[in-house]
């Protein structure tokens, strides 16, 4: 399994996900930059991604929705601040209506994922930033922490799949 270690660290509110890969910082980023490689791992695997718009520059929209077992659909957005190809992204991450209009009773996160070079591969760091211990706790009871790991697991065999 890719993923080293998930922390939830409360006092920072932040949870930070880190995972090792045996390819370079380059093909790790096509699984971000890649709309139709990032639909296949983003969502843990019983909720698989579609993304809808996927402009990954400074004050772009990532759209996507994820498909529940049921047929349910989860929508959810990202607002890109910073992209710095292949090495970092920063964005915040949060929750759509059925329309798509993001939906403000929900709590974001704003995130920070970086690549770094690492003995054999690259090492990833995705770190999420909550605004409360509230929303971090909300987010935590909705799973988010196993959803994480789960989705970024999916990875590896992504990588290895060329």
């Amino acid at each position: 399994m890719s993923v080293t270690s998930l922390d939830k660290d409360l006092d920072n509110l932040t949870l930070t996900l880190v995972a090792d890969f045996a390819a370079p910082a380059e093909r790790v980023w096509q699984l971000w930059s890649d709309p139709r490689q990032l639909e296949r791992w983003w969502g843990p695997p019983a909720y698989p991604a579609t993304v809808e718009e996927h402009d990954l520059t400074p004050g772009g929209d990532v759209t996507y929705f994820m498909t529940g077992p049921e047929g349910e659909k989860y929508r959810g957005w990202w607002r890109v601040a910073t992209v710095d190809a292949p090495r970092s992204l920063e964005f915040t991450d949060g929750f759509a209506d059925e329309d798509g209009v993001p939906n403000a009773a929900m709590p974001t996160t704003a995130n920070r994922v970086t690549l770094a070079e690492s003995a054999g591969g690259t090492r990833m760091e995705m770190r999420a930033v909550f605004d409360t211990r509230e929303q971090m706790d909300q987010l935590m009871t909705m799973g988010m922490d196993d959803g994480l790991r789960e989705a970024a697991g999916q990875m590896d065999a992504l990588l290895t799949a060329d």
